[in-house]
């Protein structure tokens, strides 16, 4: 029996951009006729941060931070019994319900789809250097990602 492929780079789509995402690229990008599972998660911005309105939200990327998505996401790949994966992230100003972040993982099953997907989007925001600068309505500025 031979191991699981493993996703090299050609497997990856990663990504960190000034234009809008793209749900279809990504899925696109991870479709295999060997998975039975895909999971996608999409992070738009939402209008309030607990329960303060969000009147403008700005991302900034570190230089290094596809570099850093890369890592993340071949790292996945090595835990689970991955297909292909995607993780994409906006970075510039964005308006309420604009996509922010996608993440897609295609798998041979749902449960790994589902589990891959969810370690892939956690990855991400705890250990990318992108960074969320929140204005809220009475005028005060917040860097979030910044600890």
């Amino acid at each position: 029996m031979t191991a699981p492929r493993r996703p090299q780079v050609a497997d990856c789509l990663v990504g960190v951009r000034e234009t809008p995402l793209s749900v279809d690229e990504c899925l696109a990008a991870v479709t295999r006729p060997q998975a039975g599972g895909v999971g996608i998660f999409v992070g738009t911005v939402r209008s309030s941060d607990h329960d303060r309105p969000v009147v403008d939200l700005e991302y900034s990327a570190h230089p290094g931070a596809i570099d850093a998505l890369r890592e993340v996401a071949l790292g996945v790949a090595a835990d689970f019994t991955v297909a292909a994966l995607a993780a994409v992230h906006r970075v510039g100003r964005l308006d309420i319900g604009d996509i922010a972040v996608i993440v897609a993982v295609s798998c041979p099953h749902r449960a790994e789809a589902f589990a891959a997907t969810r370690r892939l989007i956690d990855d991400v925001k705890s250990t990318v250097p992108i960074w969320k600068r929140q204005t809220y309505a009475d005028g005060e500025i917040e860097w979030v990602g910044c600890s």
